[in-house]
Order: C-alpha cells, then sequence, then structure tokens
C-alpha cells in the first residue's frame, strides 16, 4: 500500500507508522531526564578496555551527574542559554556526562574530533566560538596552540578512564603517563571534570536550583548541535541541528527497526560517538531504548573488541564497512561470534556486498545498511529488517520524503538517474553564520544531497555517483581542497591534486598527484608534512608524481579526469 505518494511504505513492517507525528519529547534535555526516571538504576554506560577493566554507569548516575554540570556551566561558568560548548573526548564514560550536562544547560554541543591537530581545532574554535571546552587529557597538551585563534574562557579537563573504579582507573593512569607517555602537562587553566560536578552539584543543592529551569525557553527548533562537515562544497562549516531534527531522526530510525525490546538491548558502541551516526543512533537512540550501551574508547586494533564480545551478551551493534570487515578476518571472532546479536546497522559508507554476504555467514545475522549526511542528522534511509535488497541504501525513513532531480530540477522518472533531494524533520536549520552556503543546498525545505540516485518502482534508493569530490575514509569525509591546501605550503611543490581511489581497507584512500618544484622532493617528505598539519587519516596513502596535471581551458585542474584514468568505473556511493 502506498501512502501519501509513498511507494516505499508498503515494505515497512505492520507495526511501522508512515508518519511519525508529533516528536515524542520537546527537547533532548527532557528526553534524557524522562528516560533516566524509567530506566532508573538499570546500567547505561559500560567504558570496557581492551583488557576487559570497566566501569559502569546507571541512567540515574548519568542523569545526576549531567545534572550537576550543567548548573557548573551554568551559575559557575556563566554560560547562557544558547553558549557553545565543544567537546573532543573519545568513546568513554565522560562522554554523555558531558554531552548531556550542555544539552540540558540549553547550551549548543559542538563536537570535535580528539584526533585533530592544534590546527584543526583551532580553525573550529575560531568558527563555532565555543565558551567552555570539555576535552580529555591525552589531547589537552595542543590547547596553547589551538586557542591562538579563539580563547575560550573554561576548559574542563577529563580522562578516559574517568568514572572507572579506583584500582583500573589507577592502572590507565599509570600506563598513559610511563608507558605509553600520552600524558602531558597542561599549559592552560582548567578544571577537572569530577571536581566541576561537584561545584554543580554544591551549587544546585545549596541554592535549591532546578535544571529543568534552563530547558523552560527551549523548543523543538532551537539549535541542539553544531555538527562540523565539509557540506556539499568541501568548505568546513557547521551544520545548525535543531533538538527536532535530532529526536525525530532517533524515533525515525528507531520505528524502522523492529525486533528490539526497551530495557533489554545491550547495544555495542565502536564508533566514536562525536561522529553525527554514532551520536543519533548510539548514544541518544540506545539511551532512548534503555540499553546497555557498551563503549569503546578505541577499536583499533581490533583485538580491543574481543573482551567487549566475551564479556557482554551483545543484541545490538553499529559500524562501518571496515569494521565489518576487519571483523570477518578475526581468527576469534570467527570462533566464538556473537550469539545473542539481532543484528547490525551499517553507515558511515558504503557496505560492500561481500562483506555483508561474509558477515552473515559468519553471525548468521544481516548488517543493515542506511543512508544520510551530517546536514540530515544523519539517516535518511535503512533497508527493513527482511526486506533488504543488494546494493541498495534501501528505503526512505518515516516521514521523509526522497525524490531525484535531473538537470531542470523537476523529478526524474523511476529508474532514472538524478540528484537525490530530501525532505523531512531531520533535515538541518542551515550552516552556522553561512546563508548564502545554506541557499546553494536549501531549496524550498529539500535539501540537495549532491549524489545521484535512481530509485525503483517500490521505492528503493540506489547511489549511482556522487557530485561531490569527497573521499570517504573508514566514515570519515576527506575534502580535497583541504588536502591541496596543505601540500601547496609545501616548497617542493608546484601543482597538486587529490582524489579519492578504492581501498580495501577504508573503503576509499587518498591519493594525491603532485608536480614537483624539487626534484629531490620525496613521498615519505610529504607525508611527514602533511602529519603535522593533518588528521592520520587525511594523510595522502598513495602520491604519485606527474610532470603535468589535466587541466581545463581556464587552467583548472579536473580531478574527475584524474578519477576516470584511476577508476575507471562509476565512484563508490555514500552511505550515513
Amino acid at each position: 500500500m502506498t501512502v501519501n505518494g509513498r511507494p516505499w511504505t508498503a515494505f515497512y513492517g505492520p507495526s511501522v507508522r508512515a508518519d511519525i507525528g508529533a516528536m515524542p519529547f520537546r527537547n533532548l534535555g527532557s528526553l534524557i531526564s524522562d528516560t533516566a526516571q524509567v530506566f532508573s538504576d538499570q546500567p547505561a554506560f559500560t567504558a570496557c578496555l581492551p583488557n576487559g577493566m570497566n566501569g559502569t554507569l546507571t541512567f540515574r548516575q548519568v542523569d545526576e551527574m549531567s545534572s550537576a554540570l550543567a548548573v557548573y556551566l551554568r551559575e559557575t561558568a556563566g554560560l547562557n542559554t544558547g553558549d557553545r560548548v565543544a567537546l573532543q573526548v573519545p568513546n568513554s564514560l565522560s562522554f554523555p556526562v558531558a554531552a548531556f550536562a550542555v544539552l540540558k544547560a540549553g547550551c549548543v554541543l559542538v563536537n570535535v574530533n580528539p584526533l585533530y591537530t592544534a590546527e584543526e581545532m583551532a580553525k573550529q574554535f575560531a568558527d563555532s566560538e565555543p565558551s567552555a571546552l570539555i576535552i580529555v587529557d591525552m589531547f589537552a597538551d595542543k590547547l596553547p596552540e589551538a586557542l591562538k585563534g579563539h580563547h575560550i574562557p573554561t576548559v574542563i579537563v577529563t580522562r578516559v578512564a574517568e568514572f572507572l573504579p579506583a584500582m583500573p582507573k589507577l592502572i590507565v593512569g599509570l600506563v598513559q603517563k610511563y608507558w605509553d607517555k600520552t600524558i602531558h602537562p597542561i599549559d592552560v587553566p582548567h578544571i577537572r571534570l569530577p571536581d566541576a560536578i561537584a561545584a554543580g552539584r554544591s551549587k544546585r543543592d545549596a541554592d535549591r536550583i532546578s535544571v529543568g529551569s534552563y530547558l523552560a525557553d527551549i523548543g523543538p527548533d532551537d539549535i541542539a548541535c553544531l555538527q562540523y562537515t565539509g557540506g556539499t562544497t568541501g568548505v568546513s562549516k557547521g551544520a545548525m541541528l535543531s533538538h527536532r531534527n535530532i529526536v525525530m531522526n532517533m524515533a525515525q530510525t528507531m520505528e524502522l527497526i523492529s525486533g528490539v525490546e526497551k530495557g533489554k538491548e545491550v547495544a555495542l558502541t565502536a564508533l566514536p560517538m562525536y561522529h553525527i551516526f554514532a551520536f543519533t543512533l548510539n548514544l541518544i537512540g540506545f539511551y532512548w531504548l534503555g540499553a546497555h550501551n557498551i563503549l569503546i574508547p578505541n577499536p583499533r586494533p581490533l583485538s580491543n573488541l574481543k573482551r567487549a564480545f566475551e564479556n557482554y551478551k551483545i543484541t545490538w551493534m553499529s559500524g562501518v564497512n571496515t569494521l565489518f570487515n576487519g571483523l570477518n578476518n578475526e581468527i576469534w571472532f570467527q570462533d566464538s561470534p556473537p550469539r545473542h546479536l539481532k543484528f547490525a546497522a551499517a553507515g558511515g559508507m558504503a557496505l560492500q556486498k561481500a562483506v555483508a554476504e561474509r558477515w552473515e555467514s559468519i553471525t548468521g545475522k544481516p548488517v543493515l545498511e542506511g543512508y544520510g549526511l551530517t546536514e540530515s542528522s544523519p539517516v535518511l534511509t535503512f533497508n527493513p529488517y527482511g526486506r533488504t535488497r543488494a546494493n541498495s541504501i534501501g528505503v526512505p525513513v518515516p516521514s521523509t520524503d526522497l525524490r531525484c532531480l535531473g538537470e531542470d530540477g523537476k523529478p526524474v522518472a523511476p529508474g532514472e538517474a538524478g540528484e537525490l533531494a530530501a525532505r523531512g524533520p531531520q533535515i538541518m536549520l542551515g550552516y552556522w553564520k553561512k546563508p548564502e552556503e545554506t541557499a546553494k543546498v536549501m531549496r524550498d525545505g529539500w535539501l540537495l544531497t549532491g549524489d545521484i540516485a535512481t530509485m525503483d518502482a517500490d521505492g528503493y534508493f540506489r547511489i549511482v555517483d556522487r557530485k561531490k569530490d569527497m573521499v570517504l575514509v573508514s566514515g570519515f569525509n576527506v575534502y580535497p581542497n583541504e588536502i591541496e591546501d596543505c601540500l601547496a605550503t609545501h616548497p617542493g611543490i608546484l601543482e597538486s591534486a587529490v582524489i579519492g581511489v578504492p581501498d580495501g581497507a577504508a573503503g576509499e584512500a587518498v591519493k594525491a598527484f603532485v608536480i614537483r618544484r624539487d626534484p629531490d622532493l620525496s613521498a615519505e617528505d610529504l607525508r611527514a608534512h602533511c602529519k603535522a598539519h593533518l588528521t592520520a587519516y587525511k594523510v595522502p596513502k598513495i602520491i604519485e608524481f606527474r610532470d603535468e596535471l589535466p587541466k581545463s581551458n581556464v587552467g583548472k585542474i579536473l580531478r574527475k579526469d584524474l578519477r576516470s584514468d584511476q577508476l575507471g568505473a562509476a565512484e563508490p556511493s555514500k552511505s550515513v
């Protein structure tokens, strides 16, 4: 049966609503507090370290500590409604406490990749202008350089082992300080996270402060998060995601996923929660379901996940193609696959058919692929359980319309390729302080994704090409302009061009074509140069020296010609 001109609704399960209707919560702060009341003393988050050491917080504890920290941010740090707070923390017990505190305080959460270089941090801080920063101690040594572009008055420092029992916390601290030597002196004024929570708790109790008062004026269309992305043009910008965007996208995705039992699921979170896919699905979605969320601080090497699979009855997990492919090739995983798994959700990059098939042969359960963008909070489509189709990104989630547009901007017929456009409650408000960039991708309520797709007669979609030059490395966006700008600062380079090429491990790899000014310049020299300015996954894996690069009549380097020479086929699709 087709509902409102949406043929894909015929493939929803019998209990799936075609339209979600009203928001289940007015804002994310309400979702957090109300959910904690329901599941109370059940385990909410467990941080599981590679050696099996762990620590757990219940829903009640997360709610109480995040409320105390919210009071600290508002009353002691002096933040106001709408002020930005940057969070630069890997998966750990600190992450939900800090993220939930920011949302409860009525502030705007700015997720920052912990692996960013000081230069990359400075750019994001200068653009978002946060009034506070919560950062893990392992990377706090970058702050003196990173804060030159924008001073942040309040800095709160946490650690990976925060809130673990005393002995594991002590062991991890000693290993990091004396063995790994990843902890360095922090040369900026700061307060430790437990101290900030304690100060907020004292203030709350002494003055009888109700945290709910901070949310009184926070409505569905207020900004909840600034999620940075290259968007459709490759220029870094913050997608303004509202409370409505994230709450509704969480509800849309959960609606289409069948077979879940509230309060009984055990979810594995290996994807970093600062990434929008894991933020919406794992952090918010699993929390709302009352799931016990097993957090993996660092999934590399993949043996870091072994104890989590051994010690917990994992029923759900999400990941990217590289994670599933890697686990498929781990002997310990092959010998003892998770026995309680219901299914896995894939996003962040295209799921390879061979990987999905092997995963199902090992675990007996499918990987369900979805698609979306940061600008859509992120999920737009998902393969319904039991109704998956090969090489398809599935069908639109409830309350979502998708269509493929021709060059004239009008919808094309089923089976014909066109630019994918999306409309729904999960579509961003726009780009932070960039109205012109917003206007390029938002047309009459529709988001132009920049991807070329087809829709079959049943409403299943398939990505066939990409208008953007973006490279997708293990689910992370890499933009050629940024890499080329970095290469251009090397005195030994005359010209360069960057594209993505197929890579079995990461989906795509960054390849740089370089014309040398210095004939003695080596690939190792260039990689060392890039490593000093860029996060590791952005550093070109392949460097090819050439005498010339293909150019248009006006002198523009033609990346598409380089791709055509390298690939000889359509580029891989982009998934959630």
